[in-house]
């Protein structure tokens, strides 16, 4: 798979978790105010988006040829954009 063709993966992944769970957004925050309840401390929209691309780096240090993840940290990342705005 070409670099490209991750992309464009990636993006279908993004468009389809979209339709099934809503705006990115919206579900970044939800998950921020659960995160900021369990923590006790404050966290961002963009700082969930963040930990879900370091969860997926770890398991790519692991493997670095799953797939999966390297998908979702290109759609993650996509996500950052949106929230960090």
């Amino acid at each position: 798979m070409t670099a490209e063709m991750l992309l464009k993966h990636a993006a279908a992944v993004v468009a389809n978790r979209r339709e099934t769970y809503g705006c990115p957004r919206t579900s970044m925050e939800a998950i921020a105010k659960r995160w900021s309840l369990t923590l006790g401390h404050t966290v961002t929209p963009a700082q969930v988006a963040l930990c879900l691309i370091d969860l997926k780096l770890a398991r790519l240090a692991h493997d670095p040829t799953h797939l999966d993840s390297m998908v979702d940290v290109a759609g993650y990342a996509a996500i950052l954009r949106e929230v960090a705005r």
